[in-house]
Protein backbone atom coordinates (compact mmCIF):
# COMPACT_ATOMS: atom_id res chain seq x y z
CA UNK A 1 0.00 0.00 0.00
CA UNK A 2 1.15 3.53 -1.04
CA UNK A 3 -0.41 6.98 0.45
CA UNK A 4 -1.56 9.43 -1.55
CA UNK A 5 -2.08 13.00 -0.81
CA UNK A 6 -4.77 14.72 -3.24
CA UNK A 7 -4.32 18.64 -2.70
CA UNK A 8 -5.46 21.67 -4.53
CA UNK A 9 -2.33 24.07 -5.44
CA UNK A 10 -3.24 27.91 -6.28
CA UNK A 11 -6.50 28.30 -4.53
CA UNK A 12 -8.58 31.45 -4.20
CA UNK A 13 -8.39 33.11 -1.05
CA UNK A 14 -11.80 31.38 0.26
CA UNK A 15 -9.69 28.02 -0.53
CA UNK A 16 -12.07 27.05 -3.84
CA UNK A 17 -10.32 25.88 -7.12
CA UNK A 18 -6.85 25.17 -7.39
CA UNK A 19 -4.88 22.57 -9.38
CA UNK A 20 -5.28 19.35 -7.99
CA UNK A 21 -2.16 17.33 -7.21
CA UNK A 22 -1.33 14.00 -6.23
CA UNK A 23 1.95 13.42 -4.10
CA UNK A 24 3.31 10.04 -2.80
CA UNK A 25 5.33 11.52 0.50
CA UNK A 26 7.04 8.05 0.19
CA UNK A 27 7.81 8.06 -3.37
CA UNK A 28 9.76 4.29 -2.89
CA UNK A 29 6.58 3.01 -2.35
CA UNK A 30 6.06 3.15 -6.01
CA UNK A 31 8.93 1.88 -8.06
CA UNK A 32 10.37 4.03 -10.76
CA UNK A 33 9.30 1.85 -13.98
CA UNK A 34 5.94 2.24 -12.93
CA UNK A 35 5.14 5.90 -11.91
CA UNK A 36 4.34 7.00 -15.00
CA UNK A 37 1.45 4.58 -15.49
CA UNK A 38 0.44 5.58 -11.75
CA UNK A 39 0.17 8.98 -13.08
CA UNK A 40 -2.19 8.29 -16.12
CA UNK A 41 -4.07 6.35 -13.88
CA UNK A 42 -4.64 8.95 -11.41
CA UNK A 43 -4.89 11.72 -14.00
CA UNK A 44 -4.52 14.46 -12.30
CA UNK A 45 -2.33 17.16 -14.29
CA UNK A 46 0.62 16.24 -12.14
CA UNK A 47 1.94 13.52 -9.77
CA UNK A 48 5.32 13.89 -7.42
CA UNK A 49 6.82 10.78 -6.10
CA UNK A 50 9.40 12.20 -2.89
CA UNK A 51 12.15 10.17 -3.04
CA UNK A 52 14.28 11.80 -0.45
CA UNK A 53 12.06 14.13 2.21
CA UNK A 54 14.86 15.07 3.92
CA UNK A 55 16.19 16.77 0.70
CA UNK A 56 13.34 17.68 -0.74
CA UNK A 57 14.10 15.46 -3.40
CA UNK A 58 11.05 14.44 -6.08
CA UNK A 59 10.30 13.69 -9.95
CA UNK A 60 7.07 15.10 -11.32
CA UNK A 61 4.81 12.90 -13.43
CA UNK A 62 1.92 14.29 -15.97
CA UNK A 63 -0.13 11.78 -17.31
CA UNK A 64 1.97 11.14 -20.55
CA UNK A 65 5.68 12.39 -19.39
CA UNK A 66 8.11 13.16 -16.98
CA UNK A 67 9.00 16.60 -16.45
CA UNK A 68 12.15 18.14 -15.25
CA UNK A 69 10.63 21.07 -13.38
CA UNK A 70 6.73 22.15 -12.91
CA UNK A 71 5.09 25.06 -10.75
CA UNK A 72 2.30 23.62 -8.97
CA UNK A 73 3.49 19.91 -8.43
CA UNK A 74 7.29 21.93 -6.35
CA UNK A 75 4.81 24.41 -4.66
CA UNK A 76 2.47 21.81 -3.09
CA UNK A 77 5.12 19.36 -2.52
CA UNK A 78 6.82 21.97 -0.41
CA UNK A 79 3.25 23.46 1.62
CA UNK A 80 2.71 19.01 2.19
CA UNK A 81 6.71 18.53 3.18
CA UNK A 82 6.01 21.49 5.68
CA UNK A 83 2.74 19.72 7.35
CA UNK A 84 3.96 16.52 7.19
CA UNK A 85 6.96 18.12 9.97
CA UNK A 86 9.86 17.88 6.93
CA UNK A 87 9.99 20.89 5.84
CA UNK A 88 12.48 21.96 3.48
CA UNK A 89 14.98 25.07 2.53
CA UNK A 90 14.96 23.74 -1.23
CA UNK A 91 13.85 21.02 -3.61
CA UNK A 92 15.63 18.91 -5.91
CA UNK A 93 14.24 18.49 -9.40
CA UNK A 94 16.15 16.74 -12.56
CA UNK A 95 16.16 20.56 -13.70
CA UNK A 96 18.34 22.00 -10.38
CA UNK A 97 17.48 23.47 -6.71
CA UNK A 98 14.53 25.40 -5.91
CA UNK A 99 14.77 27.57 -3.15
CA UNK A 100 11.89 27.07 -0.51
CA UNK A 101 10.09 29.93 2.06
CA UNK A 102 6.85 30.33 3.62
CA UNK A 103 5.80 33.74 3.71
CA UNK A 104 1.76 33.79 5.64
CA UNK A 105 -0.56 31.65 3.81
CA UNK A 106 1.52 31.77 0.85
CA UNK A 107 4.26 29.11 -0.48
CA UNK A 108 6.88 30.11 -2.71
CA UNK A 109 9.96 28.03 -4.92
CA UNK A 110 11.97 29.97 -6.67
CA UNK A 111 13.17 28.98 -10.10
CA UNK A 112 14.75 29.56 -13.39
CA UNK A 113 12.45 30.52 -16.28
CA UNK A 114 14.31 28.14 -18.66
CA UNK A 115 13.21 25.33 -16.80
CA UNK A 116 9.97 25.76 -17.15
CA UNK A 117 8.11 23.38 -20.21
CA UNK A 118 8.14 24.92 -23.64
CA UNK A 119 5.24 26.84 -23.86
CA UNK A 120 3.90 29.35 -26.37
CA UNK A 121 2.63 32.26 -25.02
CA UNK A 122 -0.48 34.42 -26.76
CA UNK A 123 -1.25 37.60 -25.50
CA UNK A 124 -5.17 38.43 -26.32
CA UNK A 125 -6.71 42.16 -26.12
CA UNK A 126 -8.94 41.24 -23.04
CA UNK A 127 -9.70 39.31 -20.67
CA UNK A 128 -13.49 38.42 -22.21
CA UNK A 129 -10.61 37.09 -25.35
CA UNK A 130 -9.54 34.64 -22.91
CA UNK A 131 -12.63 33.35 -21.39
CA UNK A 132 -13.73 32.58 -24.90
CA UNK A 133 -11.16 30.24 -26.28
CA UNK A 134 -12.30 26.84 -26.96
CA UNK A 135 -9.00 25.56 -27.30
CA UNK A 136 -5.28 26.64 -28.02
CA UNK A 137 -4.65 28.90 -30.40
CA UNK A 138 -3.02 27.64 -33.61
CA UNK A 139 -3.63 23.72 -32.37
CA UNK A 140 -0.15 24.69 -29.98
CA UNK A 141 0.47 21.72 -27.99
CA UNK A 142 1.66 23.56 -24.91
CA UNK A 143 -0.33 27.44 -25.42
CA UNK A 144 -0.33 29.63 -22.08
CA UNK A 145 -2.93 32.42 -23.08
CA UNK A 146 -3.49 35.92 -21.35
CA UNK A 147 -4.65 39.40 -21.03
CA UNK A 148 -3.89 42.35 -18.58
CA UNK A 149 -7.01 42.47 -16.19
CA UNK A 150 -5.32 45.80 -15.38
CA UNK A 151 -2.24 46.78 -16.35
CA UNK A 152 -0.96 49.06 -13.48
CA UNK A 153 -1.75 46.54 -11.07
CA UNK A 154 0.13 43.69 -12.45
CA UNK A 155 -2.82 41.48 -12.52
CA UNK A 156 -3.48 38.80 -15.80
CA UNK A 157 -6.59 36.74 -16.57
CA UNK A 158 -4.83 33.26 -18.43
CA UNK A 159 -6.15 29.73 -19.54
CA UNK A 160 -3.29 26.69 -20.02
CA UNK A 161 -4.08 24.36 -22.46
CA UNK A 162 -1.63 21.44 -22.41
CA UNK A 163 -2.20 18.75 -25.15
CA UNK A 164 1.44 17.88 -25.35
CA UNK A 165 1.20 16.79 -21.76
CA UNK A 166 -2.27 14.73 -22.18
CA UNK A 167 -3.98 17.70 -20.37
CA UNK A 168 -6.87 19.36 -22.26
CA UNK A 169 -6.44 22.26 -20.12
CA UNK A 170 -4.57 23.15 -16.91
CA UNK A 171 -6.64 24.95 -14.01
CA UNK A 172 -3.46 26.58 -12.65
CA UNK A 173 0.39 26.67 -14.05
CA UNK A 174 2.74 27.52 -12.25
CA UNK A 175 5.80 27.31 -14.56
CA UNK A 176 4.13 29.73 -17.33
CA UNK A 177 3.05 32.14 -15.02
CA UNK A 178 6.85 32.48 -13.56
CA UNK A 179 8.38 32.48 -17.48
CA UNK A 180 5.92 34.89 -17.79
CA UNK A 181 6.42 37.11 -14.88
CA UNK A 182 10.45 36.64 -16.14
CA UNK A 183 9.65 37.93 -19.32
CA UNK A 184 8.09 41.19 -17.95
CA UNK A 185 10.72 41.74 -15.34
CA UNK A 186 8.13 42.71 -12.62
CA UNK A 187 5.69 41.07 -9.98
CA UNK A 188 2.44 39.31 -11.29
CA UNK A 189 -0.97 37.92 -9.85
CA UNK A 190 -2.64 35.49 -12.68
CA UNK A 191 -6.03 34.36 -12.16
CA UNK A 192 -6.42 31.45 -14.10
CA UNK A 193 -8.81 28.72 -14.81
CA UNK A 194 -11.87 28.59 -13.14
CA UNK A 195 -10.74 31.01 -10.08
CA UNK A 196 -7.47 30.11 -9.28
CA UNK A 197 -4.80 32.47 -8.21
CA UNK A 198 -0.97 32.74 -8.66
CA UNK A 199 1.76 35.20 -7.79
CA UNK A 200 5.00 35.72 -9.17
CA UNK A 201 7.92 37.95 -8.68
CA UNK A 202 11.74 38.24 -10.51
CA UNK A 203 14.45 38.22 -7.94
CA UNK A 204 17.80 39.00 -8.84
CA UNK A 205 20.01 36.88 -11.22
CA UNK A 206 17.13 35.68 -13.66
CA UNK A 207 15.70 33.86 -11.03
CA UNK A 208 11.96 34.24 -10.29
CA UNK A 209 9.65 33.08 -7.54
CA UNK A 210 6.16 31.60 -8.19
CA UNK A 211 3.61 31.35 -5.23
CA UNK A 212 0.35 30.46 -4.05
CA UNK A 213 -2.38 28.74 -1.30
CA UNK A 214 -3.06 25.42 -0.82
CA UNK A 215 -5.14 23.00 0.67
CA UNK A 216 -5.20 19.53 1.10
CA UNK A 217 -8.27 17.45 -0.20
CA UNK A 218 -8.06 14.09 1.10
CA UNK A 219 -5.35 11.05 1.96
CA UNK A 220 -6.11 7.79 1.00
CA UNK A 221 -4.21 4.24 0.83
CA UNK A 222 -3.61 2.98 -2.95
CA UNK A 223 -3.03 -0.32 -3.33
CA UNK A 224 -0.90 -2.18 -6.80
Amino acid sequence: MSRLHVLRVFTAANGEHGNRLGVFLRGADVPADRRQGVARDLGFAETVFVDDADRGELRIFTPEVELPYAGHPTVGAAWLLREAGEGVASLQVPAGELPVRHEAELTWVAARPEWAPPFEYFELGSPDAVDALGGAPEDAGWAYCWSWVDEEAGTIRARSFVSGAGIAEDEATGSAALALCGSLGRPIEVRQGRGSDIFARPLEDGVVEVGGRVALDVVRERSG
